[in-house]
């Protein structure tokens, strides 16, 4: 008899052990739903190698960077004839008025990186976004050639 109710002990905490990791699990999908998680290329930004800055630029509604910034996309032209690398920070609001942060990144190899912080858009995934390109063209705006 000892033998079934050793058996029968086994059974039932293999069974009440099942509901932790349904639990669990659930808790995992839930979250990485949520984006409690982390945000990968919030992650990734946060632990870049940091540039030299090219400084930090506030656009209002309706206000252009080539208007704004020029002495900011100077600094990024300069850094990008001589080889050299750096930042800008653009934080421009949406039409509904939330901020976007834009990180501009011109790399020493002459690739231009730019981060999206769109955490704080409430019209969007509220999410950060990167993009890339190796031959930036700086005309009217910064951007990369398409």
């Amino acid at each position: 008899m000892t033998g079934q109710s050793s058996a029968r002990r086994r059974c039932v905490a293999a069974v009440s052990a099942r509901p932790w990791l349904v639990a669990a699990a659930a808790t995992s999908l839930l979250a990485a739903g949520c984006g409690m998680l982390g945000d990968p290329v919030k992650e990734r930004w946060a632990s870049r190698t940091e540039f030299s800055s090219c400084g930090e630029v506030s656009l209002d509604q309706g206000e252009e960077i080539k208007q704004t910034a020029v002495r900011e996309i100077a600094c990024l032209r300069a850094a990008l004839k001589s080889g050299e690398s750096a930042e800008l920070k653009v934080t421009h609001p949406t039409v509904e008025g939330d901020p976007i942060r834009e990180y501009y990144r011109l790399t020493p190899q002459g690739r231009l990186e730019v981060y999206t912080d769109s955490t704080d858009d409430h019209f969007s995934d509220r999410k950060w976004s990167f993009v890339e390109c190796y031959t930036p063209e700086w005309l009217v705006e910064i951007s990369c050639d398409q």
